[in-house]
């Protein structure tokens, strides 16, 4: 679901290479000492330290930094690669609906993307994991995916948006830490700093409360429309018609609130890679956008 308008962007792509941290190559190795006589060279290199998952540098006044592509403006990239990210929510309230049968989960859609592997970012609440803790590990240690912040409860850090209970300002921080703690509870190892505001509404006050967390907040250009869809073809072709190199597609992984997102994936994912699109997750999205850009 879009931003309310009005809402600030912070992170400017213009200046996007000079501000990712780490992510490229690491500055240049010392000389090896010289091998010793009957050693050999490899046993005297120093391999480079694993590079981990790139984040922008805070935006200004120290805020939390805002990773998105804006419609209609230049690519984040020119390579023909798309992020797929799938939102895992779960309100904090919603338990007894869950102890009542609704699926906020999605199984077959994740298994789907398995078998078609195509390596995307799950963005998950807290209150998700908690509930469907085997399915948050089995995604969070899958390669295949990597599983990025959504909050704890799924409230808003802003209001009004899309009707959702509001965060308190002196609470926000505490939604991402609990659900940095879920993952952990959870088993799941594949989570990256990002953090996804709820219906995507925030503003600066919300920025600035985020900002002792050093999170990346990640929006989208393309919006699927499956929340609360039941047409998949026509979930399919929003996404088919918006997508252009370097996209950011918001999508869903909840059977009660978004039925038909399986069945557009199977049509999205072949008709994407016929026009020579390649999946990324968001950590590899920011990683090409930097080396675009330099």
């Amino acid at each position: 679901m879009p931003p309310p308008a009005g809402l600030a962007c912070l992170a400017g792509l213009a200046v996007l290479s000079g501000v990712l941290a780490g992510c490229g190559s690491p500055g240049g190795h010392p000389t090896p000492a010289r091998p010793q006589h009957g050693a050999t060279p490899s046993a005297f290199a120093s391999p480079a330290p694993p590079a981990g998952p790139p984040t922008l540098a805070p935006g200004p006044e120290g805020r939390t930094p805002v990773f998105e592509r804006q419609p209609k403006e230049r690519a984040l990239t020119g390579e023909k690669v798309v992020a797929l990210t799938f939102d895992a929510d779960m309100t904090a309230d919603e338990g007894d609906r869950a102890a009542a049968g609704e699926s906020f989960d999605n199984p077959p859609l994740i298994s789907l993307l398995r078998r078609l592997k195509v390596e995307s970012t799950v963005f998950m609440t807290g209150r998700w994991a908690e509930e469907y803790p085997d399915e948050a590990r089995a995604i969070g240690t899958d390669p295949t995916f990597e599983i990025a912040n959504h909050s704890y409860s799924h409230y808003a850090f802003t209001s009004p948006c899309y009707g959702l209970p509001t965060v308190a300002k002196e609470d926000m921080k505490d939604e991402v830490e609990r659900a940095f703690a879920a993952f952990r509870k959870a088993g799941a190892r594949n989570v990256v700093p990002y953090f996804r505001f709820p219906g995507g509404c925030y503003d600066d006050e919300a920025l600035r409360a985020l900002a002792p967390e050093k999170v990346t907040a990640v929006q989208w250009d393309v919006v699927g429309g499956d929340a609360f869809a039941t047409d998949s073809d026509a979930v399919a072709q929003q996404v088919l018609d918006g997508v252009t190199p370097g996209s950011l597609v918001v999508l869903h992984c909840t059977r009660s609130a978004a039925p038909a997102t399986e069945e557009a994936v199977r049509r999205i994912v072949p008709e994407l890679r016929a026009r020579g699109y390649r999946f990324v997750k968001v950590s590899e999205l920011m990683r090409t956008a930097a080396a675009a850009g330099s």
